[in-house]
């Protein structure tokens, strides 16, 4: 059981850091300050994928594409919204349309990936 949460959520935070990439890294590219830190990125990205894939193993049993996609993309919005409000508390960020959209589109793929990966390590 460690090993499919632990590779499901290497592999996830992969993923889930190369869609970050595309994202804000090319079609976003205006947003960002390039003083990013990427090792801090990465480990955000490992930790956000930990969580869908101890949620999916060991709460939930979701073990296809399809169910990660549904699930990470209700739980992307909710964190987004989350997010937001907390940022904007302080901070003006982005735009909230764009920060559910993204969220939710970058957290479903990651959720899809993660299912897929401990449905086929089984």
């Amino acid at each position: 059981m460690f090993e499919k949460i632990l590779l499901s959520g290497i592999i996830g935070a992969v993923v889930y850091f190369l869609l970050g990439w595309l994202a804000y890294g090319i079609l976003f590219a205006d947003k960002s300050t390039g003083e990013e830190s990427m090792l801090f990125i990465f480990l955000g990205c490992l930790f956000y994928s930990f969580i869908f894939s101890y949620v999916f193993c060991k709460l939930a049993q979701i073990s296809s594409f399809k169910t990660g996609f549904n699930a990470g993309l209700i739980i992307g919005i909710l964190f987004s919204l989350c997010w937001y409000f907390f940022m904007n508390s302080e901070l003006n960020v982005r735009d909230l349309i764009e920060e559910i959209i993204l969220g939710g589109i970058m957290s479903a793929v990651l959720g899809g990936v993660v299912a897929l990966v401990n449905g086929k390590i089984g």
